[in-house]
């Protein structure tokens, strides 16, 4: 996480002084140090106990083995169950960490999620304004959320609580997205924001500012493009969220095959403009799994392409660290 430490500065998200000064020393140190993933130092902080590593990144140490999984059980019954086989990763760099692979055809059961948690993790609305489009077919093409109009500069806020999986510049048309994953079993997704205001691995509660409105991406006109997503499958948010009435339509939410709108396709469809194109192949995408030492100038170079393309195809930037063990795409 690149600048996480500027960012911490700028917020402030670190009030004691002293340790502000640490800080300042720690990434003019890092900054002349060029030993990738080497750690130099630990930190202890308001959020944890803080991993500092020589390439100006850190990570909270309960973070580093993190496998993103925030509910077990629908763990077991989605991933671990191979009649299902579902695919969830943690990964900040990829936007479906399942490549869209999970198919909903292969839920032969009713999959039970508890939405809201009533005494602890309540619904908040992301934005209070219009919406000027709902899911659903579009222009031959399924608008896999809903639109809310908003003001450039205006709040975002995440609508349950959960961590930060992607805060990043994404270049198949989200524009400036956040996506949150949660204990319920969700991600819910905030695209075209003008500014991030959470990095990956924060956690968040419900009701708190993630991000400012924008109109970046595929965007025609500043709102907020709001999915929610289970398993990487897109779900109607109007049927689990009343917009109106700014809360959860039941808390109880039955997931089973036909949940799903007719625009979902398996296997890598193309995204534009929060819509999918069904025609898109996937049979053409290569991937690389990054080892220590791996730079994006080596790896395009091994595979014939640039810098360039990988950031396209990855949706990350030349300045992203590279995190081992993680799919980079490569074609």
């Amino acid at each position: 996480m690149v600048n996480n430490l500027y960012f911490l500065l700028r917020k402030k998200t670190i009030k004691n002084r002293s340790m502000r000064c640490l800080l300042v020393m720690i990434i003019v140190f890092m900054t002349i140090s060029s030993n990738a993933q080497k750690i130099v130092d630990t930190l202890d902080s308001s959020g944890g106990k803080m991993v500092v590593y020589a390439d100006r990144s850190w990570q909270y140490l309960k973070d580093i083995n993190f496998d993103g999984v925030l509910n077990e059980r629908l763990h077991t019954e989605l991933v671990l169950d191979t009649t299902i086989g579902f695919i969830q990763s943690w990964n900040h760099d990829m936007c479906y960490t399942s490549d869209l692979q999970n198919d909903p055809a292969k839920l032969k059961d009713t999959i039970w999620i508890c939405v809201e948690d009533s005494s602890s993790d309540r619904f908040q609305i992301p934005f209070d304004g219009i919406i000027t489009s709902s899911f659903g077919w579009r222009k031959g093409r399924n608008h896999n959320g809903t639109d809310i109009d908003l003001k450039t500069g205006d709040t975002v806020r995440a609508a349950w609580s959960g961590k930060v999986r992607y805060a990043q510049y994404n270049k198949g048309g989200f524009g400036n997205l956040v996506i949150i994953r949660h204990e319920n079993g969700l991600e819910t997704f905030y695209a075209h924001l003008s500014e991030h205001l959470v990095v990956p691995n924060q956690e968040v509660e419900a009701g708190e500012p993630i991000g400012l409105g924008g109109n970046t991406g595929h965007s025609y006109g500043s709102h907020l493009h709001f999915e929610v997503r289970f398993y990487d499958i897109p779900l109607d948010p109007e049927k689990v969220i009343d917009f109106k009435n700014k809360r959860v339509i039941d808390e109880n939410l039955l997931v089973h095959k036909g949940t799903f709108g007719r625009g979902y396709s398996v296997r890598g469809s193309n995204y534009s403009n929060g819509s999918y194109n069904s025609n898109a192949s996937n049979s053409s995408k290569k991937y690389y799994r990054i080892r220590s030492g791996d730079t994006l100038s080596g790896i395009a170079s091994k595979h014939r392409t640039t810098v360039s393309r990988l950031c396209q195809l990855n949706g990350i930037r030349s300045t992203t660290i590279l995190q081992i063990g993680r799919n980079l795409r490569v074609r």
